[in-house]
């Protein structure tokens, strides 16, 4: 059944199956607090508010008023949707849910009080946290290139302000002029998402900037929908796009904000724009709370816990989880298992094994759309496999039509489920 907005809906309402009891309510309710207003933070948060009815107390702390989605981003780029519809507030979650949603920012986490810190001096107590905080990136992981140099160089990672930048940049290259791409190496936040930016621009460039060409440095032997996307690349920007990958230099990368060159394994290039994608982290807060090893969060598979603190649950892109890529659609569902589990612990209901899954869908060209995905259970190592799908090349224009159509409807249900 393809997927939109009535369908993605009911299958969310008929796999939840949440039994829950007001039986702490007498004692004061259980608090929950949400370090993180995106697709797993919100979405953990609505569904512990709306399936508790209102056992739990449930606060969600978010810096930002509105959520631009980083799905979906990138048809902004290419000229298929406006700004405002990848924009989500938070209001339907305050005023429906009971929600109390804090726009500031979590500085510091005290495990053995049970205590969250905001900017503004505040604590919030909890008796189970959830961090979502998305993504940091890692500090020189790109030479020449750090956050004081992002809005001359954008990385575009985190959309809003800096998707719109890194667009208006590209509107205003020179006739003829080069657009540059670092990709990041693994693991980073949706795995075809740099491939699909390159097809977007490519997509705008054709239509106002013909003679312009694409470089993507490219630490990575292989990335995700690779065939898909040369594939496309071939029939539809032929001659514009030139990928480098580390056999030729790809991983041995410069770059000079001021000069606007890029050195690719010694090679030095002039260019007019360059989206630097860095390699990427989980959310710092994730690292004060003391909750990550390396640059991601260890999880339990069954209930996204931390295999640091079980009183801590760590959702999305910050999560070292196993086999789930990072992505909107794996933290929403990553999500519903965790909100099912901490409604158990502190309410007593129903909690049913855990069951995950993923579709990534891409853009190449007008209706022109791929996807990648997979079903996934919960093991004593980690989130595995069961089994998963992807386009195959050659398909026909109106499978990839209405693949691309899928994907519109698969938006609509999902930023409702997350916001409301």
């Amino acid at each position: 059944m393809p997927l939109n907005r009535r369908t993605f809906i009911g299958a969310v309402v008929a796999t939840s199956g949440v039994i829950s009891t007001p039986m702490l309510r007498a004692q004061g309710r259980p608090r929950v607090v949400v370090i993180g207003g995106g697709a797993g933070g919100a979405t953990a948060a609505r569904y512990i508010a709306k399936d508790s009815d209102g056992a739990i107390d449930v606060t969600l702390v978010e810096p930002s008023r509105a959520y631009y989605t980083c799905f979906f981003s990138n048809l902004y780029i290419g000229g298929f949707r406006e700004m405002n519809s990848l924009g989500h507030s938070y209001g339907t979650l305050a005023a429906e849910y009971g929600i109390n949603v804090v726009h500031d920012w979590a500085v510091a986490v005290d495990r053995d009080a049970k205590t969250v810190t905001l900017a503004s001096g505040g604590v919030l107590p909890y008796d189970r946290l959830i961090v979502s905080p998305g993504i940091d990136f890692v500090d020189g992981a790109v030479k020449g290139w750090d956050v004081s140099a992002q809005n001359v160089m954008p990385h575009a990672y985190k959309a809003g302000s800096q998707t719109e930048l890194l667009k208006a940049q590209i509107l205003a290259m020179p006739e003829g002029g080069t657009f540059a791409m670092v990709a990041p190496p693994n693991p980073y936040r949706c795995p075809p998402g740099p491939y699909e930016r390159v097809s977007m621009v490519a997509h705008l460039l054709k239509q106002v900037n013909p003679t312009a060409k694409i470089i993507v440095a490219d630490p990575k032997a292989n990335f995700s929908k690779q065939g898909l996307f040369e594939e496309g690349w071939a029939a539809n920007y032929a001659g514009m796009i030139e990928r480098v990958g580390p056999e030729f230099g790809g991983g041995n990368v410069e770059v000079d904000p001021v000069a606007m060159t890029i050195s690719i394994d010694g090679d030095v290039n002039r260019i007019d724009v360059c989206n630097v994608i860095p390699a990427m982290k989980a959310g710092r807060i994730a690292q004060i709370a003391g909750i990550t090893e390396g640059n991601w969060a260890p999880v339990n598979a069954h209930d996204m816990s931390s295999k640091m603190d079980s009183n801590i649950h760590v959702l999305g892109d910050a999560a070292a989880q196993g086999d789930m890529p990072k992505s909107g659609y794996a933290a929403n569902s990553q999500a519903k298992v965790c909100a099912n589990a901490v409604r158990g612990a502190l309410t007593g209901s129903t909690v049913f094994p855990a069951r995950f899954a993923n579709t990534c869908w891409s853009l190449i060209d007008t209706d022109n759309g791929v996807k990648v995905g997979a079903t996934y259970e919960a093991t004593p190592e980690k989130i595995a496999t069961v089994n998963g799908f992807i386009s195959e090349i050659g398909e026909s224009a109106e499978l990839r039509a209405a693949t691309y159509r899928e994907s519109i409807g698969w938006y609509e249900g999902i930023t409702v489920d997350i916001f409301g």
